[in-house]
This record gives C-alpha cells, sequence and structure tokens, in this order.
C-alpha cells in the first residue's frame, strides 16, 4: 500500500464520458493498446465528467501562454486489467534491460525489480479501498505539443523508470537545456494547476484531480473518485 491509499473514498458516482479529442492531441496509436493491452474494444480516452471540464479549463490556460500550443495526451482512464498488464510488461522489460532471465532471478532479485516496478506503477489493486489512480478516471498523463504539432521535449519519456523522471531533476542544472526541460515541466504543471490537478511527486506527466493521490498532496481528508468499471 502507498501511502495516499490510507485516504478514504466518497465516492461522488460521476460518469465517465469521452474526452472531446478535438480540444486535444492523442497518442496514434494509443501507446498501450500499441503493445496488446485490452481495453475490451472500448476506447481509454475517457475521463470522469469533471475531470474534463478541468482539463478543459488546463487547455485554455495553455493557449493563453502559448498561443496554439496543445495539451497531449498519453493516456486517461486505464482499467485495472491494463494496469495488470503494463506492471507485468515493465517488469519484463527490467529484466531484459538489465540482461537476466526471469527464470534465473533469486526471490530478493524478484523483489528488487518488482520495488523499481512500482515506484512508477501502481499496484493492479482490485479492492475498492486502494484502487490504481487512472482506474478511478481521475488521472492522466499528459505533454505539451507546439503551434506546429510537434511534441515538446520534456527531458525524458513519459513512463521512462528512473531518477529523469522526477519533476524537479532539471530544477539545480546550470546547463541551457536542461534549463528548457525544467522551464517546460513547469509551464505543464502551471497549467494543469488552473485546472485543479495535482501533480504526481515522482512523475513530471501524472496529473489527477478527485483521487486518493490528490487528496493525499492537498492534504483533504478523502477522495471523491474511486474505482469505476466500464
Amino acid at each position: 500500500m502507498k501511502d495516499y491509499q490510507t485516504i478514504a473514498i466518497a465516492e461522488c458516482f460521476e460518469p465517465l464520458i469521452p474526452i472531446p479529442l478535438e480540444k486535444f492531441v492523442i497518442c496514434q496509436p494509443h501507446p498501450y493498446q500499441n503493445l496488446g493491452a485490452n481495453y475490451g474494444g472500448k476506447s481509454p480516452y475517457y475521463l470522469r465528467e469533471g475531470v474534463i471540464a478541468a482539463l478543459i479549463k488546463s487547455a485554455e490556460k495553455l493557449h493563453q501562454k502559448q498561443p496554439g500550443w496543445k495539451i497531449k495526451i498519453f493516456d486517461a482512464y486505464r482499467p485495472v486489467e491494463v494496469q495488470d498488464f503494463m506492471v507485468k510488461y515493465t517488469f519484463d522489460r527490467v529484466i531484459e534491460s538489465q540482461k537476466l532471465k526471469s527464470e534465473d532471478l533469486s526471490p530478493q532479485e524478484r523483489d528488487n525489480i518488482w520495488q523499481q516496478v512500482y515506484q512508477f506503477w501502481a499496484i493492479p489493486s482490485l479492492d475498492p479501498r486502494t484502487p490504481p489512480p487512472h482506474s478511478t478516471g481521475a488521472a492522466i498523463d499528459v505533454t505539451l505539443v507546439n503551434e506546429r504539432g510537434q511534441t515538446i521535449d520534456m527531458g525524458s519519456e513519459i513512463d521512462e523508470l528512473g531518477a529523469r523522471s522526477h519533476p524537479d531533476y532539471y530544477l539545480s542544472s546550470n546547463e541551457n537545456r536542461n534549463q528548457k526541460y525544467h522551464e517546460r515541466r513547469s509551464l505543464l504543471h502551471e497549467i494543469m494547476k488552473t485546472g485543479g490537478f495535482s501533480r504526481h511527486p515522482g512523475e513530471w506527466w501524472h496529473f489527477s484531480l478527485g483521487d486518493q493521490m490528490w487528496a493525499k498532496l492537498l492534504n483533504f481528508p478523502t477522495a471523491y473518485y474511486g474505482r469505476i468499471d466500464e
């Protein structure tokens, strides 16, 4: 259990609805579907109704700050089954990157790799008290594109396991390029805060509103979005 999962959930039963994609840019094909994740034949581009309203507000703020720029949605609602798929996929990729074989891992080595995975991925829990953030329809992974439709370089890829994913990784760097990365991450944070979102402490791309992590970060006693099954 992660610390934010101690927050109680007072489910508000707000519906999960399609994101108005004409207002944003999306990844095509969807990155997890492209890997084989099964969304049950439905679009992954859904969020809670109130979260979509907040996201539109953030997009309007971005347009004020950088005319022509748009929010690019990497991932939104994620069924627990997809969370499970991606956790296992990431575990396999870590093994592969370290040139190991799953069948040769000691219990300690296996546990160490799971610890790496769960630093960035929520456990695919079916317990209604501890839902993965994306399975609530309240969390979203985003980046920015400029007026030419080019994805902005933020200094690391979304879902990258490692220190560069930390929002303030480049804060203290004196290199011009790294300062640019920090400015871009700060811009993304600013516009998402305008909508009421909170940023994941360890992931520059992950924002949520109304879920347990959001409540924990803002010192609220309860969340109002729990797991939703569609």
